[in-house]
């Protein structure tokens, strides 16, 4: 019996390199490259092919970039000059066995999926994913604090705001490198993890009475949850660095009336370790197709 997997990788970024090298150490895969041209020919020993060229029947599994598709059905080809456009009629030619990820869903890839039998696996969504990637997010962040401000990080006063998975690295390494932390939060189990961990903490209600401490004010809340009352305390010289998906967590038209310097620091790990981060995609996936074949 054949046990071939075949695969599409189709478009993506720096990180999708080293996920192809690690996806090629799995023998039974079967891939070929679509948005790649402008790589060596011979690259990985991968196939590639153009878009029309795909045996979209034959298809297991297809890999999309990190920000999915866009309204237009479009995709970022970082590696290519090439336009790709999906169609309902190019999904409707997927099996139905077909397992489809993605970094994040949008609302056109979600129409298609509707319409099908495929499976959507949103990579970014997923708790191992976050995990492993909240550690290079936790180190640009470092990164952006030192190239963006004329003070050390020892003993500054830096608001982390949130204490899920990226908060919780960014806040602790911080703190590992001496600085004053103070962590925002709401749920009463974070509040006491935070406390174990010896680091301050404040209730996300009394952020106002801590902004205008802050050397650093670092958001990962996805909601905007630093409104003009706070940023009335920043102090002027203040950075300020969202971590959180888009739209963000900061009121961005007022910050820059104010003149507070603020970074919205999207897709980190791509930008400062791009072969950890699609190293971690090319295991994640890996794992999810063995289970998901079983």
């Amino acid at each position: 019996m054949d046990q071939t997997i075949r695969m599409a990788i189709i478009g993506g970024d720096a990180r999708y390199l080293d996920m192809i090298k690690k996806l090629n150490e799995n023998d039974n895969l079967s891939m070929e490259l679509v948005g790649f041209d402008q790589l060596d020919q011979g690259f990985a020993g991968v196939k590639k092919t153009n878009f029309s060229g795909l045996e979209v029947e034959k298809l297991d599994v297809v890999v999309l970039p990190i920000p999915g598709i866009n309204e237009n059905g479009m995709i970022d080809t970082v590696f290519s000059n090439d336009h790709i456009q999906f169609s309902e009629d190019w999904f409707k030619r997927l099996p139905n066995h077909t397992t489809i990820f993605t970094g994040i869903t949008t609302p056109y890839l979600e129409k298609m999926i509707q319409k099908t039998a495929m499976h959507l696996i949103p990579l970014m969504n997923r708790d191992d994913v976050a995990i492993y990637n909240s550690i290079p997010t936790a180190e640009g962040t470092i990164m952006l604090a030192i190239q963006h401000t004329n003070f050390t990080i020892h003993q500054a006063n830096i608001c982390v705001l949130g204490f899920g998975r990226v908060g919780m690295s960014v806040a602790s390494r911080f703190h590992a490198l001496g600085a004053k932390v103070a962590v925002g939060a709401r749920n009463p189990a974070d509040i006491a993890r935070i406390t174990e961990l010896g680091i301050q903490f404040f209730h996300m209600d009394d952020i106002i009475a801590y902004t205008g401490q802050c050397d650093i004010l670092i958001n990962t809340i996805p909601a905007k949850v630093v409104t003009e009352p706070a940023l009335k305390e920043l102090k002027l010289n203040a950075l300020v660095i969202d971590l959180a998906s888009k739209p963000g967590g900061i009121d961005f038209l007022y910050a820059k009336k104010r003149g507070i310097k603020v970074i919205h620091a999207l897709g980190l790990p791509g930008i400062v370790a791009p072969k950890t981060a699609g190293e971690i995609l090319g295991n994640i996936i890996n794992q999810l197709i063995i289970t998901d074949k079983k």
